[in-house]
């Protein structure tokens, strides 16, 4: 699933992901995150646990340093 920003500044068209999430297997895998809140911290927020969550925009090595899932 992504959410994408679409629109106009000035006389230029602009378009960008805001969010993009994948569900792989029993994870959900945060794949881009431009928002401010962090969609992470939302989900855990609403009880899905760290361990279904996988922040994919992070190197593989440096997710194992964070209280996420790793893969």
């Amino acid at each position: 699933m992504s959410i994408v920003t679409v629109g106009w500044s000035g006389d230029r068209r602009v378009c960008g992901s805001l969010i993009h999430i994948d569900i792989k297997g029993e994870k959900i895998w945060i794949q881009h995150d431009g928002t401010e809140v962090g969609v992470a911290d939302e989900l855990v927020e609403l009880g899905v646990p760290k361990s279904e969550i996988v922040i994919g925009y992070h190197d593989p090595n440096a997710r194992k340093l964070t209280e996420f899932a790793v893969g």
